[in-house]
């Protein structure tokens, strides 16, 4: 007897679009602040003062900067009539998380 297990589809339960939502929204945008904080938090014997401060400026500024895009995305897409344009507004506020981080600490 040949037991072969058929391959999930992308669009089965387990890939649904719930799940790629949750993946593409919230997963890897989640990245960008565990990086800066993973950063920021390093002993600064490990990258120096300077190149500590520049990397993770660098990256809370394309943090903002994929925030702003998220926002025009989800603008178009609800001027459109799509239901899923919150999910942008959920990225853009994750992904601003590292900016907003450092105007507070600045001030």
């Amino acid at each position: 007897m040949d037991k072969s297990y058929p391959i999930p589809s992308p669009e089965s339960k387990l890939m649904g679009s719930d799940m790629k939502r949750i993946l593409h929204h919230l997963v890897f945008p989640a990245a960008v602040p565990l990086l800066f904080f993973a950063i920021a938090l390093t002993p600064v014997d490990l990258f120096g003062c300077r190149n500590r401060g520049l990397m993770v400026f660098i990256i809370a500024l394309l943090g903002a900067l994929a925030g702003l895009g998220a926002v025009l995305v989800g603008l178009i897409r609800r001027f459109r009539g799509d239901p899923s344009s919150s999910w942008f507004l959920l990225s853009t506020i994750i992904l601003v998380i590292p900016a907003v981080f450092l105007v507070l600490i600045s001030r």
